[in-house]
């Protein structure tokens, strides 16, 4: 019998471990279980043929404690992936170190005498290892690497959330149960400082319950005066009262297998608590036993079926805690599945456009028909009425195609969104875990509730978007408004250029003037439209050491008109390009305001700030008010043809630069514009006109 289960348990593990390591798309965490359940089967294997060859002993112990050896590093590996996406995955640095330091196990198994952990006068009689001083070390340390796995497993499932534990449910008893086996197991060497070869039936039948248990997730389920107490702690003392009926259960059984003989008393206790142990866990896991004790607290205890205070906190806790958009809409559904116990829910939302309600987010449910059109039946009777659909009393108010939704995509309820009066968008829930649960119209009211709560998020989600749609449409608004001021600009380069060639076109250095501004103009026209369909609001500034003198006459080379540059050598770190923007609009308001009654004058220098560009004209001026309140604005001008955006386009270049631009006027005498920029340091101005010099 011995040898039967034996053999049963090392068949299994391997089998299972197999499966687990040719299938497709493994990933990491699986190659560390089937790791720890190869280490776990081998040990165990090993030690069945260190038991039926008693004559070969030494050679299969010594394999045992080779394998034994790769328990710590393969179950603490699995434990800190266990049933984590790879985004979720975070290894502590305690948890590297103990990584680092399990790597010891191996080498000591393989590097140290087998006599320094363990020996035994007659195994063949009486099979008991007795402890040296290598093998209690080394089963201590091996067992608190256990205790650390088994912490890292029941910090898995407590962190997971309903849906998540009820698929991981059995494979967490499986692994926790060979982790408290382990755990018993090597605490019962320490104790004794000897190991129990005898309890190899046990360590068979706990590995093939866990890897069974282990096999079962994967494989099916993908994995007058009322006192006030709290549910939640209702709920752990009904769960302290079923452990404390195990630990009587354990007593019993123990003084009744006193009438049994001592060479099964032992092995049948050992095994009979894992099991009872065992049941209890899944008993006290189960989601379904779970909400059937909450309903009976419910009925029996309390005047409500839900903490309307704790449900909302946590709802709203989910939804602050959430980052992006899509993190938002999950956490809605998540929030409305935990609370109502469901296995999975959607959010559909209202597609104006297209007339439908199409699904937005999923969280743990299938769905086959992700659309459902905005005028059914269902959805009109829930607008209507205002209240929640539930499928076992809803039929009435739904369509054939209404009823081929739901049943397509296994919804139980839908809660509907209200915005503005009207649905907007759909919380529909899957199949409860407890198919035998009875909703009521507390149900139906927190359900409302939260509706409520979530439709006020997404109303807000959907006010942001349009204010950052708004604010990209400013944007594309105020960088079209530049460009067509610049092109502006251009064309009355081209108009100035006309206007003169009917007197000097027969002058070949007018016409060929001509053909270079225009060949000018033309370019600089294609880079503005070009950068029209980049839409950026600010483009970076290309700055690099630039004379403005020479920057001004090339600038001016392309505008018709009385123009004079004069100034010293004037270095400055600026975008020449812009620049050239700012110069070349200043002259032309200068030419238009003048109106041919004097020259735009441009005076280039260097102040104590920095360098300057100042250009004057002889034009109509500003009013003081005018200059106050609407220079520099976008959209203000005192122009007929113009479009107010120049002068403001120009500050904005500036800035950029880190400079600035001052303004003096008088009412028909004139306007100066003075731009100031930042010097050049000294020593890079000194290298620069040394170089320039030298090209010369």
């Amino acid at each position: 019998m011995v040898e039967l289960i034996s053999i049963a348990a090392v068949v299994l593990t391997g089998a299972y471990s197999a499966y687990l390591a040719f299938g497709k798309g493994r990933p990491l965490p699986v190659y560390a279980f089937v790791a720890a359940l190869a280490a776990t089967g081998c040990s165990l294997a090993f030690d069945f043929l260190a038991i039926t060859y008693p004559e070969d002993f030494h050679s299969w112990k010594k394999a045992s404690l080779v394998s034994e050896s790769l328990l710590p590093v393969s179950w603490l590996l699995f434990s800190a992936t266990f049933s984590r996406s790879a985004e979720s995955i975070s290894v502590s640095t305690v948890q590297k170190a103990l990584l680092a330091a399990s790597l010891a196990f191996p080498a000591a198994a393989i590097l140290l005498p087998q006599e320094q952990f363990f020996y035994s006068p007659d195994f063949a009689s009486e099979r008991m290892l007795f402890l040296g001083r290598a093998g209690f070390i080394f089963y201590s340390a091996l067992m608190a690497y256990m205790i650390v796995a088994a912490i890292n497993i029941e910090a898995t499932l407590r962190g997971a959330h309903r849906a998540a534990r009820w698929k991981i449910k059995f494979e967490t008893l499986g692994s926790g149960a060979l982790l408290a086996l382990f755990i018993f197991y090597y605490s019962q060497a320490l104790l004794y400082r000897a190991i129990d070869m005898d309890l190899l039936v046990v360590r068979s039948a706990v590995l093939i319950v866990a890897v069974s248990l282990m096999a079962y997730s994967r494989l099916m389920r993908g994995n007058g005066v009322k006192v006030q107490v709290s549910k939640d702690m209702a709920y752990r003392s009904i769960v302290i009262f079923m452990v404390g009926l195990y630990l009587i259960g354990l007593g019993f059984i123990g003084e009744g297998m006193r009438y049994y003989g001592e060479s099964i008393k032992r092995d049948m206790v050992v095994l009979l608590a894992f099991l009872s142990g065992l049941a209890l866990v899944i008993v006290l896991l189960s989601e379904n036993i779970k909400r059937k004790i909450q309903v009976f607290l419910h009925k029996n205890f309390f005047s409500n079926k839900y903490d309307y205070r704790v449900q909302w906190l946590q709802f709203t806790d989910r939804l602050s805690s959430s980052k992006s958009r899509n993190d938002v809409l999950r956490a809605i559904i998540a929030g409305f599945a935990d609370t109502f116990g469901m296995k999975g829910a959607a959010l559909f939302l209202l597609d104006e456009e297209r007339g439908v309600f199409s699904c937005e987010s999923i969280f743990e449910m299938d769905i086959n028909q992700s659309s459902l059109p905005a005028g059914s039946r269902v959805v009109s009777a829930m607008e209507e009425k205002g209240r929640v659909y539930y499928h076992a009393d809803g039929a009435d108010a739904c369509s054939d195609e209404d009823r081929e939704f739901i049943s397509s995509n296994g919804i139980c309820f839908m809660a509907p969104l209200f915005m503005d009066g009207s649905v907007k968008g759909l919380v529909v829930l899957g199949m409860p875990i407890n198919r035998n649960e009875i909703y009521t119209y507390e149900d139906y009211d927190l359900m409302k509730t939260l509706s409520r709560q979530a439709s006020s998020t997404i109303l807000n989600l959907r006010l942001s978007d349009e204010l950052s749609r708004a604010r990209q449409m400013e944007a594309i608004g105020k960088v079209s408004a530049f460009v067509i001021h610049d092109l502006k600009n251009h064309v009355s380069t081209l108009s100035l250029l006309t206007d003169n060639a009917a007197d000097y076109m027969d002058d070949p250095e007018f016409q060929k003037d001509m053909v270079v501004s225009l060949r000018v103009t033309v370019d600089k026209m294609k880079g503005l439209i070009s950068k029209l369909r980049e839409l950026k609001e600010k483009n970076s500034l290309n700055l690099r050491q630039t004379e403005l003198g020479r920057l001004a006459r090339e600038t001016v080379k392309t505008v018709s008109g009385e123009i004079r540059v004069s100034g010293s050598e004037v270095y400055a770190e600026v975008d020449p390009e812009e620049l050239q923007k700012v110069i070349l609009n200043l002259v032309i308001n200068g030419i238009e305001a003048g109106g041919g009654k004097g020259p735009v004058a441009i005076e280039l220098g260097m102040k104590e700030s920095g360098a300057f560009i100042s250009v004057a004209d002889l034009g109509c001026g500003m009013t003081q008010e005018f200059m106050r309140n609407r220079l520099f604005k976008p959209f203000s001008t005192t122009k007929i043809k113009g479009i107010g955006i120049g002068l403001y386009q120009c500050r904005q270049i500036i800035e950029a630069h880190g400079g600035s631009i001052e303004v003096r006027s008088e009412t028909g005498k004139g306007t100066v514009f003075t731009v100031c920029l930042p010097s050049v340091r000294r020593e890079e101005m000194t290298k620069a006109q040394a170089g320039a010099s030298t090209g010369s």
